[in-house]
């Protein structure tokens, strides 16, 4: 080897010279797309995991990891599933398609132990209907009633009505996504048993509200949620903290708040309870007014008296004025509803306030529409359709004297004028659920 030589070692090897004195080669346009479509995936896929999270942690709740029955609609015999209304046409997206599956998942399911019966007395002074010739005995549902086809002809009247141009009514012709969201606050929800209730005030919605808390076990007495329905007091019944209800599905789930609601609607058990309009009405006026109540004679009965019977000084409380005999009457109470100021001041209350303004039927296909006046039957057969007869009994209905055959007495010293405007603030409800127009109270 001489002195200007070089060995084999010492020759540069021509990989070396490339990867020292050359430029690398940029990645290609199809490299770099590949990259970013990794990184979109993958941040998709966080985020669709938070969402899952979020979803199914709110929905089902931190005290039961599972749904304990199937959330698929049941359909009375007989009644073929209710095509899908206008409203409901964006149910087809991707995210309501995610988030169907996700509350019809095959999550497994957790056996109910059978729940002794409720018992068939209701606590002595915990209830309201513990006034006035109430009768608490236990009534048998009626044999033989086909509620199949009962329920097929009230859910058809319903959605013939709802369809029909010739009934007019404020609000019928908005879709599901116009109903504000503060119009919800009727719409209890239990994604336990896959069900949705609107409640309306005097008809059975107290003990409605009991049997919907113990299905959700949303109140715990002791550690331990409530089984008897008539155990509940009444002061948490009707808590609104106590029921999850559409109006607070906003706070959770904000702008997928809508999408969330209509996929319960679409899988869950829909139903509520109607009464007769008038004898809904009495009812409201006998327990509200004629009965000691602060809130309300402060806030109804002292403007009332003082529009309708011209009294200018009344007593601060209830039980002065009742004292002094001064007390709303069934007419000052008429003249109250047909006042068009009422209703520019606030809505109309609910106890008084229209079934449709409370449950909007025509946005909301129900699967079951019960009535007060087959409430044994309608609640026997509820229960049975929700598959939780064998947990819970419904408490037992009482006879109350505020029956239909008392409406001529009391709308006795109404004139037929307003008897007639009465009719007409309440004619959908009338026409909606199949009640008869009460022809004897609107002609002379």
């Amino acid at each position: 080897m001489g002195l200007g030589g070089s060995s084999e070692h010492d020759a540069p090897s021509p990989r070396g010279a490339s990867v020292r004195g050359l430029k690398a080669e940029p990645p290609s346009a199809a490299t770099m797309v590949k990259a970013r479509l990794l990184r979109l995936w993958l941040a998709v896929g966080f985020a669709a995991t938070i969402l899952i999270i979020i979803v199914y942690w709110d929905s089902v709740g931190t005290a039961h990891f599972y749904l304990h029955t199937a959330l698929s609609r049941p359909h009375l015999p007989g009644l073929p599933p209710t095509p899908g209304r206008a409203g409901d046409r964006g149910l087809t997206t991707d995210l309501d398609e995610f988030l169907d599956k996700l509350l019809s998942s095959g999550m497994k399911q957790k056996p109910e132990r059978p729940r002794p019966p409720a018992s068939t007395r209701p606590m002595p002074g915990k209830l309201e209907e513990n006034v006035r010739g109430y009768d608490w005995s236990a009534h048998d549902a009626k044999q033989g009633v086909d509620q199949g086809r009962l329920q097929a002809e009230r859910r058809r009247v319903l959605r013939e009505f709802c369809a029909n141009s010739s009934l007019v009514f404020p609000t019928k012709e908005r879709s599901f996504d116009d109903i504000p969201n503060h119009e919800l606050n009727h719409l209890i929800v239990d994604d336990r048993h896959g069900a949705i209730y609107c409640y309306v005030p005097k008809a059975a919605c107290t003990n409605w509200k009991r049997v919907m808390i113990v299905l959700s076990e949303s109140l715990l007495r002791q550690g331990a949620p409530y089984r008897n329905p008539l155990d509940i007091p009444r002061e948490h019944v009707h808590n609104s903290s106590t029921h999850l209800t559409f109006n607070k599905f906003w706070r959770r789930y904000g702008k997928f708040s809508r999408h969330l609601m209509k996929v319960k609607l679409k899988k869950y058990t829909k139903f509520l309870f109607v009464r007769d309009p008038f004898v809904r009405l009495i009812s409201a006026f006998r327990s509200k007014f004629e009965l000691e109540n602060e809130e309300f004679y402060r806030k109804f009965a002292v403007p009332m008296l003082r529009m309708y019977s011209n009294h200018t000084r009344l007593p601060a409380s209830v039980s002065e004025a009742f004292g002094a005999g001064l007390r709303v009457s069934f007419a000052n109470f008429i003249q109250y509803l047909l006042d068009p100021h009422t209703e520019t001041l606030a809505p109309f209350n609910e106890h008084w306030r229209q079934v449709y303004r409370l449950c909007h039927p025509c946005q909301i296909d129900y699967d079951f529409v019960g009535k007060l006046e087959t409430l044994d039957e309608d609640a026997a057969q509820l229960l049975r359709l929700l598959k939780v007869d064998q947990l819970l009994h419904f408490p037992p209905s009482y006879r109350n004297r505020t029956a239909s055959s008392w409406e001529e007495d009391w709308f006795a010293k109404i004139p037929l004028a307003w008897r007639q405007q009465l009719y007409k603030l309440y004619e959908a409800d009338f026409v909606l659920f199949g009640y008869p127009k009460p022809e004897n109270l609107l002609r002379d």
